[in-house]
């Protein structure tokens, strides 16, 4: 497995005194739609703390194995395993409950929902959890004030510009704390100056909120500054 390194990794998977587990390991996946194996065997590990990138051409398998990672899909075989929990062990419930409380999810093109205000948007993950709303409504405030986007809580999406919608998706996807965010072309949508913004919104996080980011792009910008690169292509890492 070759792997591109851009900065020291914010926390070892091997510690001089004792094994860190790492928050994903990914060990001999495979998943086939139909007759076509889309992954073939693919085994990688990402440390707490790190913002990894995938990339690789259209159809090798990015997509996949982030809805892999996060329990959106079931791989055929292979283990994966996140923030120590082998996600095969757990039934549909337990899945649902681990999606919501440890894993955030942030999309290229935002999925706010239109009916309701940014704050309300933000609100959802806490609210699906069982938080009463007050809480809910509370760690909304929390992370608008920290995006800077204070005076924007109570317009909806139509009101917003893209880097804002882009940025309560983010918020969305932090309301619950998740150990890990996974996100797919988050800046795919976004002008050169917003996606500049949101590149280093994800490292402000992981240094102030301890976030793991998991991150598929195309966005060659954003993969020379991760602290790691992992290369897949035709279903494998190269």
């Amino acid at each position: 497995m070759v792997e591109t390194h851009h900065r020291v990794n914010p926390q070892p998977l091997l510690d001089p005194n004792t094994t860190i587990l790492p928050m994903i390991h990914v060990k001999d996946v495979h998943k086939s739609f139909g007759n076509l194996e889309v992954l073939k065997g693919v085994s990688l590990d990402v440390a707490r703390g790190e913002v990894v990138c995938i990339v690789g051409p259209s159809g090798a398998g990015k997509t996949t194995l982030l809805q892999l990672i996060g329990t959106l899909d079931q791989a055929d075989s292979g283990t994966i395993v996140v923030d120590n929990t082998d996600i095969a062990s757990l039934n549909r419930l337990q899945l649902a409950h681990f999606r919501n409380r440890r894993l955030g999810f942030v999309f290229q093109f935002h999925q706010l929902l239109p009916e309701f205000s940014a704050r309300e948007n933000i609100m959802l993950p806490a609210l699906i959890g069982g938080a009463s709303r007050h809480d809910a409504e509370q760690r909304a405030n929390q992370l608008l004030s920290f995006m800077g986007l204070d005076n924007r809580a109570e317009h909806r999406p139509a009101a917003l510009s893209g880097g804002e919608k882009q940025r309560i998706a983010v918020a969305r996807a932090l309301c619950n704390n998740p150990a890990v965010v996974l996100a797919d072309e988050p800046s795919g949508s976004l002008d050169t100056q917003n996606k500049e913004e949101l590149h280093q919104l994800f490292f402000q996080l992981r240094d102030e909120m301890g976030q793991t980011f998991v991150i598929v792009t195309h966005d060659e910008q954003l993969a020379s500054i991760t602290d790691r690169t992992i290369h897949l292509n035709d279903g494998q890492v190269v």
